[in-house]
């Protein structure tokens, strides 16, 4: 019996493949449409103001923040 070392398995598809927003390499341009726009409902389902310029690291963080004040995206 061989033993596999998993270097030509497919990913575990129960991963997090995520990368930390601080780590994009275009983390710090501003935020892009769709995330003003998903922040917008975000933000009025958790009685919060949204800041006009964060970058897409900023939104991508508020938006983990506010889903889980909300409880959507669970």
């Amino acid at each position: 019996m061989s033993e596999n070392t998993g270097a030509d398995q497919a990913p575990d598809p129960t991963q997090n493949a995520e990368k930390d927003p601080e780590t994009w390499v275009t983390g710090d341009e501003p935020m892009t449409g769709p995330q003003k726009s998903y922040l917008q409902t975000l933000a009025r389902e958790a009685g919060r103001d949204l800041p006009e310029d964060l970058t897409k690291a900023q939104a991508s963080e508020l938006i983990d923040e506010l889903q889980g004040q909300t409880g959507r995206g669970q």
